[in-house]
């Protein structure tokens, strides 16, 4: 393992039987554009390049038999449970995932929405979620809580961290992407800030899910500081691949096992 750089949250830390990471673009072996440590197949990037990243990944988190699973992320509420790897080559549709199975790595891949990995040590409940505004919006954190809880996990012992993600001075959205989180409620006008452009503003994602967290009840939510978009060098992102700014963005990888 060269200079494969994580960024981990002190939030699961302590966790000794959980191992998790969120990473960065660097430490792999994708090339170009996807340099380097792409996580998502399906891209113009080699196959081969981002099982290895994963292998990788698996590596530095210390999952001995290179278990490594992540969905077919398509910006739902859906939860899968996983309790036996399935094939990469057909990862099914969901946006989260839980696990009380050892050994398996369970996958997160984006760049710019919120990676978020929650852990029950105590019941031995690990899940991963992807958090875009849509999924936030209509309930993949509270699901993922829910499907934990199924597999015996206790919600107020249920510690969470979100990883990099789009932060608000980088977030410029208009005003129809508004009106539904109004709608939601009214109190979550205090995540919109205008924006220099009249009409638009600026939409704070990981303040958005952080609140989410704590009104679901779980014990503690730690967050990163990290803006995909403003750090190039360090993440990929989505929103720079919209506006031109580079071709083609891979995926991070944001990783949590029960080891």
């Amino acid at each position: 393992m060269q200079n494969i750089d994580c960024l981990k949250a002190k939030t699961l830390n302590a966790m000794m039987s959980v191992t998790h990471g969120f990473f960065t673009r660097t430490g792999g072996v994708s090339q170009g554009v996807f340099a380097s440590l792409n996580g998502k197949l399906g891209l113009a990037d080699d196959p081969l390049f981002v099982r290895e990243n994963r292998r990788r990944v698996n590596v530095a988190l210390g999952v001995k038999d290179n278990v490594f699973v992540a969905c077919d992320q398509i910006h739902s509420t859906e939860v899968i449970p996983v309790a036996a790897a399935w094939d990469s080559l057909h990862e099914p549709p969901a946006d989260a995932m839980v696990t009380r199975k050892r050994g398996v790595t369970l996958g997160i891949l984006t760049a710019d929405c919120a990676p978020i990995l929650f852990a029950d040590e105590a019941a031995g409940v690990i899940g991963a979620a992807h958090a875009g505004w849509r999924g936030a919006l209509g309930g993949v954190i509270e699901n993922t809580l829910q499907a934990m809880e199924r597999f015996g996990a206790q919600r107020s012992a249920i510690k969470a961290a979100v990883g990099p993600c789009l932060w608000q001075d980088s977030y410029e959205v208009g005003a129809d992407f508004k009106a539904p989180f109004l709608t939601q409620s009214g109190a979550n006008e205090a995540f919109f800030k205008p924006a220099q452009r009249a009409g638009h503003f600026l939409f704070d994602l990981p303040a958005y899910v952080a609140v989410r967290l704590r009104e679901a009840g779980v014990a503690s939510v730690e967050g990163s500081p990290a803006d995909t978009f403003a750090d190039k060098g360090l993440f990929f992102s989505y929103r720079r691949e919209t506006m031109g700014i580079e071709a083609n963005a891979g995926r991070q990888i944001t990783a949590i096992a029960l080891c």
